[in-house]
């Protein structure tokens, strides 16, 4: 099967800062790609290029076989994209904005109707359909915007830093999540600062200062560099940069 994910060279640039410096990969279907990175590290940009929200200044990329220069619309029809900030309507309910980007995701009626009694049920969120979001809980406005994203059965889902500010327990129940999507089949490409989260990925790649440094499984990473934890893997790979290389932004 062709691959989920092709880049080659994949470069941004914003003036003279380089955000992503020629980065290449590839993801397979079906997979739980992680890519990793300290804030400011790249990831986000990258994320951005491949879901057709941002053109790249240079370099090749496809996903699902589009081409992020020429056809970023065809890609959108495919992909299902949870953004870094809460991407939810918070002065809708519920409900409303299930419906909502099942419309936006061009759902028929009644394709909307079963998928919202579907994500309340599943979601356990029946009590609070017609609240706010505005007024619920962190987590549960993550996971809702999870099950948004993924309301049109996409082909990849691209999630960056889903779990950002979430408490442990709910960031075991989102990859809970993760994984019942990736058992369906659906390609996921997750960006995250929490190298523990690496352990849940078939693949990763750890992105330091807006380049890839390493890519491979977490096992294999882990015996390369003589680490017991994914955690150790980025310490040594930033420590091996220059000082005035490794940027964390905040």
């Amino acid at each position: 099967m062709e691959e989920a994910v092709i880049t080659r060279k994949l470069t941004k640039k914003f003036g003279d800062f380089i955000a992503t410096n020629e980065i290449t990969f590839t993801v397979n279907p079906g997979e739980i790609f992680g890519f990793l990175g300290a804030n400011g590290a790249g990831k986000t940009t990258a994320i951005r290029m491949l879901c057709g929200l941002l053109a790249p200044t240079s370099g090749e990329a496809k996903v699902a076989g589009y081409d992020v220069y020429q056809q970023s619309e065809q890609i959108k029809h495919v992909i299902g994209y949870m953004s870094q900030k809460f991407s939810l309507y918070e002065d809708l309910t519920v409900r409303e904005n299930i419906r909502f980007y099942g419309g936006i995701y061009g759902l028929s009626g009644a394709e909307i109707k079963r998928q919202t009694e579907s994500i309340l049920e599943t979601l356990s969120l029946q009590p609070v359909a017609h609240s706010l979001v505005a007024s619920l809980p962190l987590g549960w406005k993550q996971k809702l915007a999870f099950s948004v994203a993924m309301v049109h059965n996409p082909k990849i889902v691209f999630l960056d830093e889903p779990t950002g500010g979430v408490d442990p327990i709910t960031r075991r129940q989102f990859w809970d999540m993760i994984y019942q999507a990736a058992h369906r089949g659906t390609t996921i490409f997750v960006t995250t600062h929490y190298m523990d989260e690496a352990e849940y990925c078939n693949r990763v790649s750890i992105m330091v200062d807006g380049r890839i440094q390493a890519l491979d499984t977490p096992r294999a990473l882990k015996q390369t560099y003589g680490v017991d934890s994914m955690d150790g893997v980025f310490q040594i790979l930033a420590a091996a940069l220059p000082p005035n290389e490794l940027i964390v932004r905040c």
